[in-house]
């Protein structure tokens, strides 16, 4: 009689565990790895799967076969170390002081609580490599934290860019000691890390989470030759007419179209070095327990500088960006669409339907709270979280959100980007704000700008935001003019003030 109760307890136990969706009924013992494979300034039209011509992906294209590929996910910011900060954190990059990239005593604070640091704490091994760019671990005097004090028990990485190519400069350090001279590319030098890392973690041994980062196809654009010449032909030339540039006009002061090459050669080999980590996964048989992340940092570069037209920056190496934004608006920095929507594509075999294409917005903040509700770990109580778990989504089904999302613009280019977009389902509100003042210090305007005028769009009807609504849908741009108004009153009064912050 007992063996009977006991059999029934268990039944019941497990019966009522697979009706409820929620991610308590995964197991201590069979929790799963995660890892997040972030490439830098590949654009949302950038692969194959995502409806490119020229650039050969089949590596990235056959994860999305695999798993599902999202049309509606987006980068947490607009450039690199506050999308990179957002999405460690589950936090808006102004709550942390990210108002623009690292630098200026700018950086990712050791009061602030990381998903790696929370999954650590619950039995997981962590690993990350590649591009950093959140404190300056390579200088003492700024004691600032590195890559360890945010959760991560494994490093390789280089706090910001490095020359890509055999001559690689020795800006990589490995668990807080640098590393020296390098011979190989950026992303194989990643990939090969962590393999050799994931070589040694046992099956039975505590599950794990990689966070992988690469350079490309980040300017500089030095692919090997062999990518590069792959690209050089009547066809690709062909092609490139086809291509769109988010209505961002592109260089006509001199002749770049040679450039091309490079970048689509980048982009090609970055989809090879993710294919040797793929098969190293499934040798080690960890392709069923493991979900794979692919996405982008923020949106693609180009080759105009906004600084150019005023003659205090002329960058050649943004000659060679050729990235895409697809039928979106706006590129890297801008706070349109374009800026932000990138590539997103999630591999959970065996809960996620292979093949899928999945509408549900995700952004950049929302990994952090997802991933802490698939592994049972409550969200911290003494900060505000701006993501909001979208398990669900994760498992392939459409998910619709409680709360509308804020993008914002870095703030040194506010004077050529619209410094905050707010996206409510299908409609995008853009914010223009009042202008800084010459000899207002950058913390002040941040501290007191105000949007003043707006402009509102539909994208379910025009993806590309060519039609501005707000003078057709007053009712609509009120409400949602009152939501923007109230998360940027907030941000401003949670965001950090870096004295080292003056006007420029």
């Amino acid at each position: 009689m007992k063996t009977t109760k006991s059999a029934l307890i268990l039944f019941f136990g497990l019966t009522i565990c697979s009706l409820i969706s929620m991610p308590s009924c995964v197991s201590e013992s069979n929790k799963p790895n995660i890892i997040i494979f972030l490439t830098d300034d590949l654009g949302y039209g950038d692969l194959g799967c995502y409806g490119n011509r020229i650039i050969k992906t089949p590596n990235i294209d056959k994860l999305a076969s695999q798993g599902v590929r999202y049309t509606d996910f987006h980068a947490a910011g607009t450039v690199c170390s506050p999308s990179r900060a957002a999405l460690l954190t589950g936090r808006h990059p102004y709550r942390l002081g990210f108002y623009y990239i690292l630098g200026g005593g700018a950086h990712l604070q050791a009061s602030e609580i990381t998903l790696p640091s929370l999954l650590q704490k619950e039995g997981y091994n962590t690993f990350f490599a590649g591009k950093w760019h959140l404190t300056h671990f390579d200088r003492p005097k700024a004691k600032q934290p590195d890559p360890a004090d945010h959760g991560f028990d494994y490093w390789f990485a280089t706090v910001v860019n490095a020359f890509d190519g055999p001559e690689s400069p020795g800006r990589f350090y490995r668990n807080g000691e640098p590393v020296g001279e390098l011979n190989d590319w950026y992303c194989n030098l990643i990939v090969d890390e962590a393999i050799d890392w994931l070589e040694e973690q046992n099956e039975d041994q505590a599950p794990f989470f990689m966070e992988i980062c690469t350079h490309g196809p980040h300017t500089p654009i030095n692919p090997p030759d062999s990518y590069a010449a792959a690209y050089d032909n009547d066809e690709v030339e062909r092609l490139e007419d086809e291509v769109g540039y988010g209505y961002v006009p592109r260089r006509d002061d001199k002749d770049i179209e040679a450039h091309k090459k490079f970048y689509y050669g980048t982009v090609s080999q970055i989809d090879d070095a993710f294919g040797r980590l793929m098969k190293a996964l499934d040798i080690k048989g960890l392709d069923d327990n493991t979900i794979v992340i692919f996405t982008s940092d923020n949106g693609p570069e180009y080759p105009v500088n906004f600084m150019e037209s005023r003659g205090e920056w002329d960058d050649d190496i943004r000659d060679k960006c050729f990235g895409s934004p697809g039928p979106l608006r706006g590129m890297k920095r801008f706070t349109y669409e374009g800026g932000h929507r990138v590539p997103g594509i999630i591999r959970w075999l065996g809960t996620a339907k292979s093949g899928q294409v999945n509408t549900s917005i995700i952004n950049g903040t929302d990994l952090f709270p997802t991933i802490c509700d698939l592994v049972n770990i409550p969200l911290p109580d003494d900060r505000v979280i701006d993501g909001e778990s979208m398990l669900h989504a994760f498992k392939g089904k459409y998910q619709q959100r409680q709360h509308p999302v804020v993008w914002s613009a870095p703030v040194h280019e506010y004077e050529f980007v619209p410094p905050m977009t707010l996206r409510d389902e299908n409609f995008l509100l853009v914010g223009f704000f009042n202008g800084k003042k010459p000899e207002q210090l950058w913390m002040d305007w941040i501290k007191t700008a105000k949007p003043e005028k707006y402009a509102l769009y539909d994208l379910d009807k025009d993806i590309g935001q060519q039609n501005d609504l707000s003078g057709l849908l007053p009712d609509k741009t009120k409400e949602l003019s009152d939501k923007m108004k109230d998360k940027w009153n907030d941000l401003q009064h949670d965001s950090p003030v870096w004295p080292q912050w003056k006007a420029k």
